[in-house]
């Protein structure tokens, strides 16, 4: 079985779904002093409600947007149903680095969206001999993959051309990536994952 390894994007209400918040009653014959006073708090809480909806919108629309995994090619960092946040601007401002976990539009499908590992960057000559990944001649140290997801496929030598890079799962026995739809041109790449929020036992950075 080939798994994708792909990404579902959440809104704001899916972030915060299962969360409630009470009401304020006023109970009968309350003063008039209490009925202001439960006015201004409900105010207060109004406006708090609409700050914190702003500042939730502009970190998801400009900085990070929450996600969740479908699939589990990228075991055993990210689990199949995995809820994370990816960091939007990072590789608008920043480089790629090898090693990082990225998201990128399906070469193949645009409106598909998958998360791998960067193996080798543009520039950079591969090959892959029986699993063991080489990196301008030299064996690529990936303690990410475990010996149980390990494969034994094989890849001629390649040069990555300018701004593509070649990214796999770390399941690499079950993981569609580089091998099967190439290297991932840069303009594909729109975020970088960093951080598991849930479930709570995968809470932690992504790395």
């Amino acid at each position: 079985m080939i798994e994708e390894g792909r990404l579902v994007e959440q809104t704001p209400a899916e972030v915060a779904a299962g969360t409630e918040i009470a009401g304020t009653e006023t109970a009968p014959g309350a003063s008039p002093g209490g009925n202001s006073r439960a006015a201004n708090g409900m105010h207060s809480w109004v406006r708090d409600l609409v700050v914190s909806v702003a500042i939730s919108a502009f970190i998801i629309i400009f900085l990070y947007q929450p996600v969740r995994v479908e699939g589990t090619s990228m075991l055993p960092m990210l689990e199949d149903q995995d809820r994370l946040f990816i960091n939007k601007i990072a590789y608008r401002v920043g480089e790629i680095h090898l090693g990082d976990v990225v998201v990128f539009q399906y070469p193949r499908d645009h409106t598909k969206s998958y998360i791998k590992r960067v193996i080798a960057l543009p520039g950079d000559a591969l090959r892959i001999d029986r699993g063991r990944v080489y990196v301008n001649g030299r064996r690529l140290q990936e303690p990410y993959v475990p010996n149980r997801f390990s494969d034994d496929r094989s890849q001629p030598e390649m040069v990555l051309p300018a701004h593509e890079y070649f990214v796999m799962g770390d399941h690499r026995s079950i993981s569609s990536d580089s091998r099967d739809f190439g290297p991932v041109d840069r303009n594909l790449i729109y975020g970088k994952a960093v951080f598991v929020y849930w479930p709570m036992e995968q809470v932690g950075v992504v790395r």
